[in-house]
């Protein structure tokens, strides 16, 4: 099912013995706009530490009572490597914390298709790889940092980033919700990463390869109604893509492309 990040900002996460804290945020793959993480906020627990918990550790989620379990104990959880909030999560911190936990690289080898954060069964132990040098740089971006990025179409701007739409089987981002409130009154619409041209982080503009005018007359978005599969179809025949549950030649059905 797909649900909005901001929704999920606030769930409480569970250790197989007993609470460690919130739910505050996602870090993502700003290649292939897979979740990599969940960043949760351990309150008094740890001193309102923030610590990393993968996608792989979750086992169970409780969606009317927004609770998610993990297949972690709260004393691997403490001694788990600690992230700083205030500055990007390195390849090296991630190398550590996949080491720690004894999961794969995702960024090296078969484990991990791109745009896939869990791949089920076929994730096996002690089945990482050395990063290699073409790895020495993350590519992980916040949720949180990214909401309010301007959205430039190919003839100009057309709103900014309001929240993300994530699968909850894959924790693939399948959509950036578009606030269009300076331009047509508040309209909500979404983008596929698929049709994104570039990001220019520096300058926090995301640039997406269609007009203002197509976009505008595109399917909207109510945010208070389910994103269901019969809105995705609307969505991509309008826009005339292959929606990305389409099998590609060559390609994981789950994996975003930037054509």
């Amino acid at each position: 099912m797909l649900r909005n990040v901001s929704r999920l900002k606030g769930f409480a996460i569970r250790a197989r013995d007993g609470w460690i804290g919130t739910l505050d945020q996602f870090y993502f793959d700003d290649e292939s706009w897979a979740i990599r993480y969940l960043v949760v906020n351990t309150g008094n627990w740890l001193e309102d530490r923030l610590v990393l918990v993968s996608p792989l550790a979750l086992r169970q989620a409780e969606w009317e009572s927004r609770r998610l379990d993990v297949a972690l104990t709260k004393k691997q959880i403490e001694d788990s490597p600690s992230i700083d909030a205030h500055k990007p999560v390195s390849r090296q911190h991630e190398a550590a914390y996949l080491g720690y936990y004894n999961y794969p690289y995702y960024w090296a080898g078969p484990n991990y298709p791109a745009g896939l954060a869990i791949q089920g069964d076929e994730v096996a132990e002690g089945a990482q790889t050395t990063p290699g040098k073409e790895s020495a740089d993350s590519h992980l971006r916040s949720t949180e940092a990214v909401t309010g990025y301007h959205i430039e179409a190919a003839d100009g701007e057309i709103g900014h980033v309001k929240d993300f739409i994530v699968d909850d089987e894959t924790w693939a981002i399948r959509y950036l919700e578009v606030d269009t409130q300076n331009w047509w009154g508040g309209r909500k619409v979404l983008v596929s990463p698929q049709w994104i041209n570039r990001v220019s982080w520096p300058d926090s503009k995301v640039y997406v390869d269609l007009k203002r005018e197509t976009i505008r007359n595109g399917p909207e978005w109510v945010d208070s109604m389910p994103v269901t599969r019969e809105f995705e179809h609307r969505l991509y025949d309008y826009y005339a893509r292959s929606p990305y549950w389409a099998p590609v030649s060559g390609q994981h059905s789950g994996v975003p492309s930037k054509g």
